[in-house]
């Protein structure tokens, strides 16, 4: 299209930029060609406007038109009501969505019968030439993190300037549709920061038209086109109204890797006087496709330009003319694709992250979801993983040069941690026990895993036992491994002994020397997380690998003798689990409160946050404030996921405690005290193994009754290991948060845990040490500009709903492929504590301030300690996550709660106070 046919499109429009030197600010402009729009503009033009103009100046064929901007569309709202419903929408949370539709009515009319002054008018008035589409374009639009698609309106072939300034009116109150107003909720987005423009673009009067994405949005796999085309406009394919053709492409060669035809029964057709018709067509009986492949191939050349252009994968709309030109009518990026891992990058490098891989394709692995961590890992959280990588990559052989860059395989991908498992699974041993090992922690990535056994980018390339046979070795005669095992078994109280004296010289060496530097405390917390913590675990593990040892020393003597779910019974009631004597030291504190009327009153009566203020002002009743302190004095170094040291501790926000704590109150039925529950469970345990000592009979017999009382001496010694990382973290975090002080002290942070939201580097870089082997990120101004941006980008990650378990290096997701629909209702997952419960579900997806009431079913993503005070009322327990010995499953048993885990999707088609069965000898969750 060439300038003259522009200007006839844009009319005569003024300069958007103000003459050199003037003095004063130049007004606003009202309109603006696409050729004079720049990404920088978005709040000016929205992000329509703005990918559009983007798209012009870089040469691609984008159909001429121009923006009616923001600034209209303030001068118009500026003196309504709106102001009054702003507000109200700015209270009204998320979830009513009743009373958001009702404020988002007020404010479309109050937009529609807002008047319109003459110069608006007439710059709207100026782009009516010939039949052009009329499109919405908000501030908060077609954005990296949400595209907001199909939220504002479009209108099509409008023909006229009055029809112009209509559907541009329109578009404004479309701003306000009950669908745009609670995506923004959704997305945690400020009503009052958004405003819109309009792009009045050149009609395509298309023959065939539709959607292409440049990676494939089901897959996740980068590099493979995904398009669906329908003759007429592109409507057709955008609105669902049609069953389109639907092609997939390899963007490196230009194969078709799959071809789809639709029946195409419904095209989009302008009308000679302006609007559109939606035209039934019969179906092509030869059933031939609505485009070629030549045209095929133009359109992933098309969007590869676009996605090497932004540097991402883009969702774009496209049109085909009846001369055959192919225009594109749109880009937005695609939200909903997960991230791909990224390495560390080297310490004197620029802020980003190293890409994963480069030619060779890679297998990552999610740590964050195998521990029972959805949310998103703060970056100090993320250094600190790092760091203690570097230490296990020591133990096992292999030194790593960068310390606080981590161990190779560690990388992380919107804010979880990830670790590249690809040569364990190219080796003989490490595809035969890792997956053996995730059948106990994550049932589901096992699957995962074993089902890309047969693709032969990931063949055996290392196929002799011999090199992590010696590793082993060598690890297990440094730590006296097998001495440990053997001794634990010989005298399970010595092993315990052991474990205390460890715990107690732990907590002499974590504080950072009296009086030390800021500097001198990221010294120590850099040295006790990569080289001073994790050695400590191999010398705990062999009691409670010896426990677990004779449960399957049981299980192999007993044989086809032990019926299902009868070991698992040994394991209810277990002594000597750190995190079980924690929920019962909880319920004992309740309990004391109960028999405290004004305390408990003042629990059941007063919100948690104000008690947890309280608390720390010392103002509570003695036996609440008293006995919280206590509570807190053993086991505040805890949190829900308390993995991440960027997350504060129950010692200093007892804030979800006390929570807990009132929704024991509420626990009336002394049968299901938790006390209670974990002493039968003790007896059933007991006499379990007599039963099945008694079966075996004889020599079987006692080696029975030797191996299960063992494991009920060891096997509770599992969570030890974590609990000692645990409170390393919580000091470390201690030190971290003097140092964010000083930062703070200097203006260089707003508040202490703000140091959170840095690296190690970021942070000594940020103390002036001349060690320092990096500084800030070039694009950000200031400390306090990086730190702001990556807590929104915590709170967006705080809203995704799905993290893949499994992801390969060209963004694939292998389970994407493999998820199957419920059948005949049911969901199903893997067994982790047997028995059969009936109950009302309530789903959970972050335990802070959650309430259960006693009998019913949790249903949750995952957990972690931080959620197991729940499970002391709960009736049974779904988890999307986790694996028959995960920490949700273990804790379930101990407490005789049927579960089931490693439920897909459990909480998307479990909704609260659905009644729902869960037989957690089968797997099987089912409605009722």
């Amino acid at each position: 299209m060439d300038g003259v046919e522009r200007d006839r499109l844009a009319g005569d429009i003024p300069s958007p930029t103000p003459p050199a030197g003037s003095r004063q600010e130049a007004p606003l402009p009202l309109i603006l060609r696409f050729e004079d729009i720049g990404a920088e503009m978005l709040p000016l033009v929205g992000g329509k406007a703005a990918n559009l103009g983007v798209l012009t100046t870089a040469g691609l064929p984008v159909p001429p038109g121009l923006c009616v901007t923001t600034e209209a569309y303030r001068r118009v709202t500026e003196r309504t009501a709106l102001k009054d419903l702003l507000t109200a929408l700015a209270t009204t949370p998320a979830e009513d969505v009743a009373a958001l539709n009702a404020l988002a009515a007020k404010a479309r009319e109050t937009v529609l019968t807002a008047p319109v002054p003459d110069d608006i008018a007439d710059v709207a008035r100026s782009g009516a030439n010939g039949p052009v589409a009329v499109r919405s374009s908000a501030t908060a639009e077609d954005l990296p993190h949400a595209s907001f698609a199909g939220q504002q309106d479009t209108y099509l072939n409008v023909i006229g300037a009055d029809a112009v300034l209509d559907a541009v009116r329109r578009c404004w109150a479309s701003l306000w549709t009950d669908r745009a107003v609670a995506y923004r909720a959704a997305n945690g987005i400020d009503h009052g920061t958004v405003r819109l423009a309009v792009v009045i673009q050149e009609m395509v009067q298309s023959e065939v038209a539709g959607v292409m994405f440049t990676a494939n949005p089901v897959t996740g796999r980068r590099r493979e086109a995904v398009i669906d085309a329908s003759p007429g406009l592109g409507e057709a394919v955008v609105s669902g109204a049609v069953n389109p053709d639907h092609f997939v492409l390899d963007t490196a060669t230009g194969r078709i890797t799959e071809r789809r035809l639709g029946d195409k029964q419904v095209a989009v057709r302008s009308l000679a006087g302006g609007g559109v018709e939606h035209v039934e067509t019969p179906a092509d009986p030869v059933e031939s496709a609505c485009v070629t492949d030549t045209q095929l191939a133009a359109l992933a050349e098309l969007g590869d330009r676009v996605e090497r252009h932004y540097g991402a994968p883009q969702d774009i709309e496209w049109a085909i003319d009846a001369a055959g030109v192919l225009w594109l009518t749109q880009a937005r990026p695609i939200t909903t694709l997960y991230p791909i891992p990224h390495h560390a990058e080297p310490a004197a490098s620029p802020a980003g992250g190293a890409p994963a891989v480069t030619g060779d394709t890679r297998i990552y692995f999610c740590f964050s979801l195998a521990q029972g961590l959805h949310r998103p890992i703060t970056p100090m959280g993320m250094s600190a993983f790092r760091l203690l990588s570097s230490s296990v990559s020591e133990i096992l052989g292999m030194p790593v040069a960068d310390r606080p860059a981590g161990a190779p395989p560690v990388a992380e991908a919107g804010g979880r941690l990830f670790f590249d498992v690809t040569g364990l699974i190219r080796s003989r041993v490490g595809r035969v026990l890792f997956p053996k090992v995730l059948d106990v922690m994550e049932a589901r990535s096992a699957r995962v895993l074993r089902g890309l056994f047969d693709d032969p980018r990931f063949g055996v390339t290392q196929p002799s036992l011999r090199p992590p046979l010696r590793r082993a070795m060598r690890i297990a005669a440094r730590f006296h491994i097998p001495r440990r095992f053997v001794r634990a078994l010989r005298d399970p109280a010595s092993a315990h002994r052991d474990v205390e004296l460890l715990r107690e010289r732990l907590r002499g060496r974590l504080p950072a020397p009296r009086g030390a530097t800021p500097a001198e405390r990221l010294d120590h917390v850099e040295r006790m997380l990569g080289g001073q913590i994790f050695p400590l675990l191999p010398t705990i593990a062999p009691a409670a690998a010896a426990g677990f040892a004779m449960l399957g020393l049981a299980a192999l003597v007993l044989g086809d003798r032990a019926r299902p779910g009868e070991l698992e019974t040994v394991l209810r009631g277990l002594p000597h689990n750190v995190t079980t004597e924690m929920d019962l030291a909880l319920w004992r504190l309740a309990a004391r409160i109960r028999e405290d009327g004004e305390a408990a009153s003042l629990l059941l009566g007063t919100p948690a946050a104000e008690l947890a203020e309280r608390f720390h002002a010392g103002t509570l009743p003695g036996v609440l404030g008293d006995g919280l302190a206590d509570f807190l004095s053993g086991y505040g170094v805890r949190a829900v996921a308390e993995i991440d040291l960027g997350l504060p501790r129950w010692s200093e926000e007892p804030t979800h405690i006390l929570g807990v704590l009132a929704n024991y109150l509420r626990l009336e039925d002394p049968a299901l005290a938790p006390d209670a529950l974990f002493a039968r469970g003790a007896t059933e345990a007991t006499v379990m193994i007599k039963t099945l000592s008694g079966r075996a009979g004889g020599p079987r017999g006692r080696l029975v009754r030797f191996a299960l009382g063992r494991t009920r001496a060891l096997a509770g010694l599992r969570e030890m290991p974590k609990y000692v990382v645990v409170t390393a973290l919580a000091a470390m975090r201690a030190e971290l948060l003097a140092v964010g002080a000083e930062l703070a002290s200097r203006g260089l942070l707003s508040r202490a845990d703000d140091v959170f939201f840095l690296t190690f580097h970021e942070a000594r870089a940020a103390l002036g040490s001349p060690a320092s082997p990096r500084a800030i990120a070039p694009t950000e101004a200031t400390l306090g500009d990086l730190v702001a941006r990556r807590r929104a980008e915590a709170a967006r990650e705080l809203r995704r709903r799905h993290v893949p378990r499994v992801l390969l290096s060209d963004g694939t997701e292998p389970e994407a492929t493999a998820v199957r629909a419920p059948v005949d209702g049911a969901l199903t997952g893997t067994p982790a504590s047997a028995g059969t419960v009936t109950g009302a579900a309530r789903v959970v997806l972050d335990p802070v301030g959650a309430h259960l009431e006693p009998g019913e079913i949790l249903v949750c993503p995952s957990t972690d300690p931080g959620w197991t005070p729940l499970f002391l009322t709960a009736g049974g327990l779904v988890m999307e996550m986790g694996g028959a010995n995960s920490h949700g499953a273990v804790v379930a048993r101990e407490y005789g709660i049927p579960a089931v885990v490693g439920v897909s999707g459990a909480t998307e088609h479990i909704v609260t106070g659905q009644e729902i069965t869960v037989d957690g000898a089968s797997g099987v969750v089912t409605a009722t």
